[in-house]
Protein backbone atom coordinates (compact mmCIF):
# COMPACT_ATOMS: atom_id res chain seq x y z
CA UNK A 1 0.00 0.00 0.00
CA UNK A 2 1.20 3.42 -0.63
CA UNK A 3 0.13 6.17 2.09
CA UNK A 4 -0.69 9.99 1.13
CA UNK A 5 0.46 11.56 4.57
CA UNK A 6 -0.64 15.08 5.17
CA UNK A 7 0.29 17.85 7.74
CA UNK A 8 -1.74 18.79 10.68
CA UNK A 9 -1.09 21.70 12.61
CA UNK A 10 -4.43 21.43 14.70
CA UNK A 11 -7.56 19.62 14.88
CA UNK A 12 -9.46 21.37 12.09
CA UNK A 13 -6.40 21.11 10.07
CA UNK A 14 -6.34 17.42 10.97
CA UNK A 15 -9.65 17.17 9.80
CA UNK A 16 -9.64 18.79 6.53
CA UNK A 17 -6.77 16.50 5.45
CA UNK A 18 -9.18 13.47 6.51
CA UNK A 19 -12.25 14.71 4.67
CA UNK A 20 -10.22 15.36 1.76
CA UNK A 21 -8.42 12.28 1.44
CA UNK A 22 -4.84 11.99 3.52
CA UNK A 23 -4.14 7.95 4.98
CA UNK A 24 -2.32 9.36 7.76
CA UNK A 25 -0.79 12.93 9.49
CA UNK A 26 1.99 13.67 11.47
CA UNK A 27 1.46 16.33 14.37
CA UNK A 28 3.24 18.02 17.10
CA UNK A 29 2.61 18.33 20.57
CA UNK A 30 3.52 21.54 22.60
CA UNK A 31 7.18 20.01 22.90
CA UNK A 32 9.98 18.31 21.39
CA UNK A 33 8.38 19.22 17.59
CA UNK A 34 10.22 21.46 14.98
CA UNK A 35 7.09 23.51 14.52
CA UNK A 36 6.84 25.01 17.87
CA UNK A 37 5.27 28.45 16.16
CA UNK A 38 2.16 26.11 15.07
CA UNK A 39 -0.85 25.22 17.28
CA UNK A 40 -0.03 21.53 18.14
CA UNK A 41 -1.51 19.80 20.34
CA UNK A 42 -2.06 19.45 24.55
CA UNK A 43 -1.67 15.47 25.23
CA UNK A 44 -5.31 15.25 25.85
CA UNK A 45 -6.00 17.03 22.44
CA UNK A 46 -3.24 14.13 20.62
CA UNK A 47 -5.68 11.23 22.51
CA UNK A 48 -8.11 12.74 20.91
CA UNK A 49 -6.75 13.30 17.79
CA UNK A 50 -5.44 9.96 17.60
CA UNK A 51 -8.69 8.60 18.71
CA UNK A 52 -10.77 10.65 15.54
CA UNK A 53 -8.40 9.25 13.06
CA UNK A 54 -8.36 5.47 14.00
CA UNK A 55 -12.42 5.21 13.96
CA UNK A 56 -11.43 6.55 10.39
CA UNK A 57 -9.31 4.31 9.59
CA UNK A 58 -6.79 6.68 9.21
CA UNK A 59 -3.08 6.80 11.27
CA UNK A 60 -1.47 10.07 13.48
CA UNK A 61 2.17 10.35 13.51
CA UNK A 62 3.50 12.35 16.29
CA UNK A 63 6.88 14.28 15.99
CA UNK A 64 9.29 13.99 18.52
CA UNK A 65 12.11 15.08 16.29
CA UNK A 66 14.09 18.51 17.73
CA UNK A 67 17.95 17.65 18.46
CA UNK A 68 17.52 17.11 22.38
CA UNK A 69 19.79 18.29 24.92
CA UNK A 70 20.80 16.24 28.47
CA UNK A 71 17.56 18.17 30.47
CA UNK A 72 15.21 16.74 27.87
CA UNK A 73 15.43 13.38 28.30
CA UNK A 74 13.65 12.71 31.61
CA UNK A 75 10.76 14.62 29.81
CA UNK A 76 11.13 12.89 26.91
CA UNK A 77 10.83 9.58 28.68
CA UNK A 78 7.30 10.60 29.89
CA UNK A 79 6.22 11.59 26.82
CA UNK A 80 7.37 8.42 24.84
CA UNK A 81 5.51 6.23 27.24
CA UNK A 82 2.27 8.33 26.65
CA UNK A 83 2.11 8.12 23.19
CA UNK A 84 2.73 4.51 22.93
CA UNK A 85 -0.87 4.45 25.69
CA UNK A 86 -2.72 6.18 23.61
CA UNK A 87 -2.08 4.71 20.18
CA UNK A 88 0.04 6.64 18.42
CA UNK A 89 1.06 4.63 15.01
CA UNK A 90 4.55 5.89 15.31
CA UNK A 91 6.81 8.41 16.76
CA UNK A 92 9.16 10.27 14.02
CA UNK A 93 12.52 11.01 15.74
CA UNK A 94 15.75 12.72 14.50
CA UNK A 95 18.07 12.23 17.44
CA UNK A 96 19.93 8.36 18.18
CA UNK A 97 19.23 9.10 21.31
CA UNK A 98 15.93 9.16 21.51
CA UNK A 99 15.48 6.23 19.73
CA UNK A 100 17.65 4.09 22.22
CA UNK A 101 15.46 5.90 24.70
CA UNK A 102 11.95 5.07 23.12
CA UNK A 103 13.09 0.93 22.00
CA UNK A 104 13.59 1.23 25.91
CA UNK A 105 10.85 2.91 27.20
CA UNK A 106 8.57 2.54 24.91
CA UNK A 107 8.44 -0.77 22.72
CA UNK A 108 5.28 -0.57 21.02
CA UNK A 109 5.44 2.27 19.86
CA UNK A 110 7.28 2.45 15.57
CA UNK A 111 10.02 4.70 15.12
CA UNK A 112 10.07 7.12 12.33
CA UNK A 113 13.44 8.29 11.12
CA UNK A 114 13.14 12.08 10.68
CA UNK A 115 14.70 13.32 7.68
CA UNK A 116 16.57 16.05 9.95
CA UNK A 117 18.86 12.98 10.10
CA UNK A 118 19.95 13.63 6.54
CA UNK A 119 19.31 10.17 5.31
CA UNK A 120 21.33 10.10 1.79
CA UNK A 121 22.93 7.08 1.01
CA UNK A 122 22.07 3.04 1.37
CA UNK A 123 24.71 2.19 4.16
CA UNK A 124 23.00 4.65 6.28
CA UNK A 125 19.53 3.57 5.58
CA UNK A 126 20.82 0.35 6.70
CA UNK A 127 22.36 1.31 10.04
CA UNK A 128 19.05 3.07 10.98
CA UNK A 129 17.42 -0.17 10.17
CA UNK A 130 19.35 -2.54 11.98
CA UNK A 131 18.61 -0.24 14.56
CA UNK A 132 15.24 -0.61 14.74
CA UNK A 133 13.85 2.24 12.82
CA UNK A 134 10.63 1.19 10.82
CA UNK A 135 10.54 4.05 8.05
CA UNK A 136 13.00 6.15 6.95
CA UNK A 137 12.63 9.81 6.26
CA UNK A 138 14.29 10.24 3.26
CA UNK A 139 16.20 13.76 2.70
CA UNK A 140 14.87 15.99 0.26
CA UNK A 141 18.26 16.16 -1.55
CA UNK A 142 18.01 12.43 -3.53
CA UNK A 143 17.43 11.71 -7.33
CA UNK A 144 14.91 8.96 -7.90
CA UNK A 145 17.63 6.59 -9.20
CA UNK A 146 19.40 7.48 -5.09
CA UNK A 147 15.86 6.18 -3.79
CA UNK A 148 15.55 2.94 -6.19
CA UNK A 149 18.86 2.30 -5.16
CA UNK A 150 18.02 2.35 -1.09
CA UNK A 151 14.87 0.30 -1.69
CA UNK A 152 16.94 -2.06 -3.41
CA UNK A 153 20.01 -2.70 -0.69
CA UNK A 154 17.06 -2.43 1.66
CA UNK A 155 14.57 -4.51 1.14
CA UNK A 156 11.14 -4.50 1.30
CA UNK A 157 11.33 -4.68 5.43
CA UNK A 158 11.53 -0.76 6.10
CA UNK A 159 9.65 1.86 4.96
CA UNK A 160 10.94 4.65 2.93
CA UNK A 161 8.64 8.13 3.21
CA UNK A 162 9.36 10.84 0.37
CA UNK A 163 8.70 14.75 0.69
CA UNK A 164 6.71 15.61 -2.36
CA UNK A 165 5.26 18.58 -2.05
CA UNK A 166 5.48 22.17 -0.35
CA UNK A 167 8.64 24.87 1.45
CA UNK A 168 12.13 23.68 1.22
CA UNK A 169 15.06 24.73 3.04
CA UNK A 170 18.12 26.36 1.62
CA UNK A 171 20.16 24.50 3.79
CA UNK A 172 20.70 19.88 3.74
CA UNK A 173 16.85 18.95 5.10
CA UNK A 174 16.44 21.70 7.55
CA UNK A 175 19.53 21.58 9.44
CA UNK A 176 20.11 25.26 9.27
CA UNK A 177 21.71 27.58 11.60
CA UNK A 178 20.43 30.72 10.14
CA UNK A 179 17.57 31.49 12.61
CA UNK A 180 19.92 30.88 15.59
CA UNK A 181 22.43 33.09 14.44
CA UNK A 182 20.43 36.23 13.41
CA UNK A 183 17.45 35.95 15.59
CA UNK A 184 18.43 33.87 18.66
CA UNK A 185 15.41 31.14 17.37
CA UNK A 186 16.89 27.47 17.26
CA UNK A 187 15.44 26.03 14.07
CA UNK A 188 17.02 22.84 15.15
CA UNK A 189 14.60 22.73 18.28
CA UNK A 190 11.38 23.75 16.30
CA UNK A 191 12.26 27.81 16.52
CA UNK A 192 12.28 28.55 13.10
CA UNK A 193 11.95 31.93 11.68
CA UNK A 194 12.36 31.53 8.21
CA UNK A 195 15.34 33.91 8.14
CA UNK A 196 16.13 32.42 4.35
CA UNK A 197 12.98 34.37 3.29
CA UNK A 198 14.51 37.38 3.91
CA UNK A 199 15.21 40.08 1.59
CA UNK A 200 18.77 40.36 1.57
CA UNK A 201 21.07 42.98 -0.24
CA UNK A 202 24.86 40.94 -0.64
CA UNK A 203 27.44 43.49 -0.39
CA UNK A 204 31.17 42.62 -1.17
CA UNK A 205 34.01 44.29 0.54
CA UNK A 206 36.94 45.67 -1.79
CA UNK A 207 40.59 46.07 -0.51
CA UNK A 208 40.06 50.20 -0.25
CA UNK A 209 36.77 49.75 1.43
CA UNK A 210 34.49 50.12 -1.30
CA UNK A 211 31.34 48.11 -1.10
CA UNK A 212 29.92 46.75 -4.47
CA UNK A 213 25.76 45.97 -4.26
CA UNK A 214 24.76 42.89 -5.57
CA UNK A 215 20.73 43.03 -6.09
CA UNK A 216 18.80 40.74 -8.51
CA UNK A 217 16.34 43.75 -9.15
CA UNK A 218 15.24 47.28 -7.06
CA UNK A 219 13.44 44.59 -4.52
CA UNK A 220 16.95 42.79 -3.63
CA UNK A 221 17.87 39.45 -4.40
CA UNK A 222 16.64 36.36 -2.83
CA UNK A 223 19.60 33.54 -2.83
CA UNK A 224 18.73 32.06 0.08
CA UNK A 225 14.63 31.38 -0.93
CA UNK A 226 13.79 28.02 -2.39
CA UNK A 227 11.16 27.42 -4.96
CA UNK A 228 8.50 25.04 -3.68
CA UNK A 229 8.65 20.73 -3.96
CA UNK A 230 6.06 19.82 -6.91
CA UNK A 231 6.19 16.19 -7.26
CA UNK A 232 2.76 15.64 -8.44
CA UNK A 233 3.57 14.50 -12.05
CA UNK A 234 6.16 12.14 -10.28
CA UNK A 235 4.07 9.87 -8.22
CA UNK A 236 3.98 6.91 -10.56
CA UNK A 237 7.75 6.85 -10.95
CA UNK A 238 8.18 7.29 -7.13
CA UNK A 239 5.98 4.06 -6.93
CA UNK A 240 7.95 2.54 -8.97
CA UNK A 241 11.20 3.75 -7.25
CA UNK A 242 9.88 2.14 -4.09
CA UNK A 243 8.54 4.80 -1.84
CA UNK A 244 6.13 3.70 0.39
CA UNK A 245 4.78 7.31 1.55
CA UNK A 246 3.89 10.22 0.12
CA UNK A 247 4.42 13.55 2.65
CA UNK A 248 3.10 17.24 2.15
CA UNK A 249 4.89 19.80 4.18
CA UNK A 250 3.16 22.38 5.53
CA UNK A 251 2.00 22.00 9.62
CA UNK A 252 1.97 26.00 10.18
CA UNK A 253 -0.02 26.20 6.29
CA UNK A 254 -3.45 27.27 6.31
CA UNK A 255 -6.78 24.75 6.71
CA UNK A 256 -7.30 25.72 2.64
CA UNK A 257 -4.12 25.31 1.66
CA UNK A 258 -4.35 21.39 3.44
CA UNK A 259 -7.07 21.06 1.53
CA UNK A 260 -6.20 21.73 -2.02
CA UNK A 261 -2.74 20.55 -1.99
CA UNK A 262 -4.18 17.03 -0.18
CA UNK A 263 -7.36 16.81 -2.60
CA UNK A 264 -5.01 17.49 -5.81
CA UNK A 265 -2.40 14.72 -4.35
CA UNK A 266 -5.61 12.52 -3.51
CA UNK A 267 -6.29 12.54 -7.23
CA UNK A 268 -2.97 12.15 -8.51
CA UNK A 269 -2.03 8.71 -6.33
CA UNK A 270 -5.32 7.42 -7.09
CA UNK A 271 -5.09 7.91 -10.95
CA UNK A 272 -1.41 6.47 -10.78
CA UNK A 273 -2.61 3.75 -8.88
CA UNK A 274 -4.78 2.89 -11.66
CA UNK A 275 -2.70 3.26 -14.70
CA UNK A 276 -4.55 6.51 -15.54
CA UNK A 277 -2.19 9.59 -17.31
CA UNK A 278 -1.72 12.12 -15.02
CA UNK A 279 -4.59 14.76 -15.39
CA UNK A 280 -2.68 17.79 -16.29
CA UNK A 281 -5.09 20.26 -14.37
CA UNK A 282 -4.24 18.80 -10.86
CA UNK A 283 -0.83 20.41 -11.57
CA UNK A 284 -2.70 23.68 -12.09
CA UNK A 285 -5.13 23.13 -9.01
CA UNK A 286 -2.14 23.40 -6.23
CA UNK A 287 -1.28 26.93 -8.30
CA UNK A 288 -4.72 27.82 -6.44
CA UNK A 289 -3.11 27.46 -2.80
CA UNK A 290 -0.59 29.90 -1.47
CA UNK A 291 3.06 28.87 -3.31
CA UNK A 292 6.34 29.90 -4.61
CA UNK A 293 7.26 29.06 -7.70
CA UNK A 294 7.83 25.05 -8.29
CA UNK A 295 10.42 22.98 -8.62
CA UNK A 296 11.21 19.03 -8.63
CA UNK A 297 13.79 19.66 -6.52
CA UNK A 298 16.68 16.71 -7.29
CA UNK A 299 14.58 13.94 -8.31
CA UNK A 300 16.33 14.07 -11.36
CA UNK A 301 19.37 14.62 -10.02
CA UNK A 302 21.78 18.21 -9.91
CA UNK A 303 19.51 20.97 -10.04
CA UNK A 304 20.48 24.30 -10.30
CA UNK A 305 16.75 25.75 -10.77
CA UNK A 306 15.84 25.34 -7.18
CA UNK A 307 16.06 29.17 -5.68
CA UNK A 308 13.39 31.59 -5.99
CA UNK A 309 14.97 34.93 -6.90
CA UNK A 310 11.97 36.86 -7.44
CA UNK A 311 10.42 36.86 -4.48
CA UNK A 312 10.07 35.55 -1.08
CA UNK A 313 6.09 36.18 -0.89
CA UNK A 314 3.72 33.11 -1.31
CA UNK A 315 1.01 34.15 -4.02
CA UNK A 316 -2.30 32.06 -4.59
CA UNK A 317 -4.68 32.50 -7.83
CA UNK A 318 -7.75 31.83 -5.41
CA UNK A 319 -8.53 32.97 -1.87
CA UNK A 320 -10.38 31.32 1.07
CA UNK A 321 -14.12 32.49 0.50
CA UNK A 322 -15.68 30.00 3.05
CA UNK A 323 -15.41 26.39 4.97
CA UNK A 324 -19.04 24.77 4.67
CA UNK A 325 -20.20 23.87 7.60
CA UNK A 326 -23.40 21.98 6.07
CA UNK A 327 -26.08 21.79 4.21
CA UNK A 328 -29.83 22.68 4.97
CA UNK A 329 -32.60 21.47 2.65
CA UNK A 330 -34.34 25.25 3.19
CA UNK A 331 -31.43 27.97 3.27
CA UNK A 332 -28.75 26.34 1.52
CA UNK A 333 -25.27 25.51 2.11
CA UNK A 334 -24.17 26.65 5.73
CA UNK A 335 -21.07 28.26 5.72
CA UNK A 336 -18.19 30.29 8.38
CA UNK A 337 -16.95 33.17 6.28
CA UNK A 338 -12.77 33.34 6.19
CA UNK A 339 -12.41 36.06 3.57
CA UNK A 340 -14.58 38.87 2.29
CA UNK A 341 -17.29 38.26 -0.43
CA UNK A 342 -20.35 39.27 -1.71
CA UNK A 343 -23.73 38.55 -3.16
CA UNK A 344 -23.16 38.18 -7.22
CA UNK A 345 -19.67 36.73 -6.84
CA UNK A 346 -19.15 33.24 -8.46
CA UNK A 347 -17.37 30.80 -5.91
CA UNK A 348 -15.53 27.69 -6.80
CA UNK A 349 -16.10 24.35 -4.90
CA UNK A 350 -13.17 22.81 -3.11
CA UNK A 351 -14.75 19.11 -2.25
CA UNK A 352 -13.12 15.28 -2.75
CA UNK A 353 -16.74 14.11 -4.40
CA UNK A 354 -17.98 15.07 -7.97
CA UNK A 355 -18.78 19.01 -6.65
CA UNK A 356 -15.18 19.55 -7.26
CA UNK A 357 -14.30 22.61 -8.81
CA UNK A 358 -18.54 23.44 -9.93
CA UNK A 359 -19.05 26.94 -9.41
CA UNK A 360 -21.47 28.60 -7.33
CA UNK A 361 -23.00 32.34 -8.13
CA UNK A 362 -24.27 33.82 -4.38
CA UNK A 363 -27.63 35.11 -6.02
CA UNK A 364 -29.11 35.32 -2.28
CA UNK A 365 -27.38 34.78 0.96
CA UNK A 366 -28.28 35.62 4.62
CA UNK A 367 -27.46 35.39 8.28
CA UNK A 368 -28.03 33.24 10.82
CA UNK A 369 -30.93 35.17 12.20
CA UNK A 370 -32.49 35.11 8.39
CA UNK A 371 -31.20 38.56 7.50
CA UNK A 372 -30.62 38.79 3.84
CA UNK A 373 -26.35 39.90 2.92
CA UNK A 374 -24.92 41.10 0.82
CA UNK A 375 -21.36 41.75 1.46
CA UNK A 376 -19.56 38.70 3.97
CA UNK A 377 -17.19 41.16 5.77
CA UNK A 378 -17.32 39.43 9.32
CA UNK A 379 -14.67 37.87 10.75
CA UNK A 380 -16.01 33.83 10.58
CA UNK A 381 -19.60 34.59 10.19
CA UNK A 382 -22.29 32.24 9.82
CA UNK A 383 -23.97 32.68 6.46
CA UNK A 384 -26.05 30.73 4.48
CA UNK A 385 -25.80 30.64 0.45
CA UNK A 386 -28.86 29.31 -1.82
CA UNK A 387 -27.99 26.78 -3.85
CA UNK A 388 -28.95 23.09 -5.26
CA UNK A 389 -25.59 21.63 -4.76
CA UNK A 390 -25.17 20.00 -1.55
CA UNK A 391 -21.88 20.40 -0.18
CA UNK A 392 -20.53 18.52 3.21
CA UNK A 393 -18.87 19.68 6.31
CA UNK A 394 -15.28 20.64 5.37
CA UNK A 395 -15.91 21.24 1.98
CA UNK A 396 -14.75 24.80 0.74
CA UNK A 397 -15.69 27.87 -0.99
CA UNK A 398 -12.99 29.82 -2.78
CA UNK A 399 -13.09 33.20 -5.31
CA UNK A 400 -10.56 33.81 -7.82
CA UNK A 401 -8.25 36.96 -7.46
CA UNK A 402 -8.55 40.01 -10.08
CA UNK A 403 -5.81 40.23 -12.24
Amino acid sequence: MVELLAPAGNMAKLKTAVHFGADAVYLGGKQFSLRAFSDNFAQEEIKEALGFLHRQGKKGYVTVNIFSKNDDFEQIREYLQFLQNVGADAVIVSDPGVIALCREVAPALPVHLSTQANTLNKYSARFWADAGVKRIVLARELSLEEIRQIREFLGEGTELEVFVHGAMCISYSGRCLLSNYLNGRDSNRGECVQVCRWRFDIREHGAEGDRLTMEEDARGTYILNSKDLNLIRHLKELIDAGANSFKIEGRMKSEYYVAAVVNSYRRALDGALSGKPFDERLYDELKKAAHRNFTTGYLFGANEDTVNLQSSAPTSEYDFAAVVLGYDERRGIKAMQRNRFFAGDELEVLSPDQNFNKVIKVEYMEDEEGNPATDAKLVQQILYIRSDIRLREYDMLRRKRAK
